[in-house]
C-alpha cells in the first residue's frame, strides 16, 4: 500500500531555527546545573537536530499528543532527555514550570525518558538500541491500519554498535518502510573514549547503504541542512532514510565543544550565566 505522508508546508526558516536552537541550548543548560545532571554535551551536541524536527519537520499538535497520525520522534539515544523535555515544554506539551523538577523525586522527567508518563514522549529510551526497533513496529502497524505518518529515530554514534539496531535496519530495508528515518548524532565521543576507537564506526554511511537505507552525510548543526533532508521523508527512493549528522559534542558553547568531561559534569552557576552570554541569551 502506498501512503501519502503528510509533510510540513512552507520554506524553512534558519534563522527563526538557529535561534530557537540557542533557546533550547538555555534551556538544557540551566536544567543540568538546576538538577546537577550528566549528559549535558549530549544534550548540546544533538540540539539542532531536536530543534529542526519539532518546529519544522514533525506534524504533531500538543493538544492531540496521541494523535493516530501524528509523526513519532523517538529520542532513542535516552540519555539526551533534557534536550527532548525542553522541546517538549516549549512547544507546550506541558508547562514550561515543569522543567524545574527535572531529575527529581517525585517528578515526571527522569533522566531518561519514561514510558506512559509525559505527553509527547514515545518511548521509554535510554537502554541504547530500542529506538530504532521500536519505530520500524509503529511504521509497519501504520502501513497494515492504513495511517500515513513518518517515524524519526534520534541515534546516538555509539548506539550504533548495538546489534539491534543493524537487525532493525535489515528489517526496515526488507519491509521498505520508506517512512522511517534514522539520524545518527555522530559527535564522534561514547562514554569515556572516542567512539571509532571503541569500534570503527567508519565509513559510518556506507554501512547503513549497505543495508539498503538511502544515507547521506549532512552538518549536524546547519539547521538549513538538517531541514531539508529531514522534511523530504519519504524521499522518493523507496527506502528508509538514515542521516549521518557531523555534530560537536557540546556544541554552542566554547568551553564544552568536543570537551568529554562535560559528558558527566553539570555546569556551576557562574558557567551557566558564560554559557547563556555565548548563546546570545544573557
Amino acid at each position: 500500500m502506498n501512503l501519502v505522508v503528510r509533510k510540513p508546508a512552507g520554506g524553512i526558516d534558519a534563522p527563526a531555527l538557529t535561534r530557537r536552537a540557542a533557546e533550547l541550548r538555555g534551556k538544557i543548560i540551566e536544567m543540568s546545573h538546576a538538577a546537577q545532571a550528566a549528559h549535558l554535551a549530549s544534550s548540546l551536541s544533538c540540539a539542532d537536530i531536536v530543534t529542526v524536527a519539532y518546529w519544522h519537520v514533525l506534524n504533531i499538535d500538543p493538544a492531540r499528543p496521541k494523535d493516530p497520525l501524528r509523526d513519532r520522534f523517538i529520542l532513542s539515544k535516552g540519555h539526551a532527555a533534557a534536550a527532548l523535555y525542553a522541546a517538549l515544554a516549549m512547544k507546550g506539551f506541558f508547562p514550561l514550570q515543569e522543567l524545574d523538577t527535572y531529575c527529581k523525586d517525585g517528578g515526571r522527567l527522569a533522566e531518561h525518558p519514561p514510558a506512559n508518563l509525559l505527553p509527547g514522549v514515545e518511548a521509554a529510551t535510554g537502554s541504547l538500541g530500542h529506538g530504532l526497533p521500536l519505530g520500524c513496529g509503529m511504521a509497519l502497524s501504520g502501513r497494515i491500519k492504513g495511517e500515513a505518518f513518518r517515524v524519526f529515530a534520534l541515534l546516538s554514534d555509539g548506539e550504533n554498535n548495538e546489534g539491534s539496531v543493524w537487525e532493525a535496519a535489515m528489517f526496515a530495508a526488507a519491509q521498505k518502510l520508506e517512512n522511517v528515518c534514522v539520524v545518527v548524532d555522530y559527535n564522534k565521543w561514547q562514554a569515556t573514549a572516542r567512539s571509532n576507537e571503541t569500534l570503527m564506526l567508519a565509513p559510518l554511511a556506507d554501512k547503513w547503504t549497505a543495508f539498503g537505507w538511502d544515507a547521506r552525510e549532512i552538518d549536524g548543526h546547519d539547521v538549513g541542512a538538517v531541514a531539508e533532508a529531514m522534511q523530504h521523508v519519504p524521499n522518493g527512493s523507496g527506502k528508509p532514510v538514515a542521516l549521518i549528522a557531523h555534530t560537536v559534542k557540546g556544541k554552542g558553547v566554547s568551553f564544552m565543544e568536543d570537551d568529554n568531561n562535560w559528558h558527566y559534569r553539570a555546569p556551576s552557576s557562574e558557567e551557566v550565566a558564560k554559557a547563556r552570554k555565548e548563546l546570545g541569551l544573557a
